[in-house]
């Protein structure tokens, strides 16, 4: 049997619930204890622990089903750091700040997210409409159109 390659699984957990990044967990892994690791060994190691998961569903700002062609969208990565901020997380790095600059950017340009799935783009920034509600940072699909909760 190889040897273990976590070393302290306290540590470990610490850092998890710290909300390290796992590449974060992996460079420090490899600094500390010279032992290579994997961002899924430690998505592994979290669920495996009963380590809650990170992700953030916020159906109200991102009520589509998103193409996965268009998971890396800067539109949608946006909406995912807001979700975050009402979830009451708090935000690491840089992502206040590039929030705070996107939202504004919506604001002073009076536009909202759209996001159509059967395009090659995916996101679009629209003019907003009369019937957008104030300070709303997408446009909610129309009956007819795809969102999470139709599939």
């Amino acid at each position: 049997m190889p040897p273990r390659k976590i070393q302290d699984e306290q540590e470990a957990i610490r850092w998890i619930e710290e909300g390290k990044t796992y590449a974060w967990i992996v460079e420090k892994y490899k600094e500390k204890y010279g032992i290579e690791t994997t961002v899924p060994m430690w998505s592994t190691f979290r669920r495996r622990r009963g380590i809650e998961t990170r992700v953030v569903r916020d159906t109200d700002l991102i009520p589509w089903k998103v193409s996965p062609a268009h998971m890396l969208a800067y539109p949608l990565v946006m909406l995912r750091v807001e979700a975050r901020l009402r979830a009451g997380e708090e935000l690491q790095g840089r992502a206040a700040s590039k929030l705070a600059s996107w939202k504004r950017m919506l604001e002073e340009s009076g536009q909202v997210v759209y996001y159509d799935r059967d395009t090659d783009d995916g996101f679009f920034y629209v003019p907003r409409e009369e019937s957008d509600p104030e300070g709303a940072l997408i446009r909610r699909p129309s009956k007819g159109r795809r969102s999470r909760a139709e599939g």
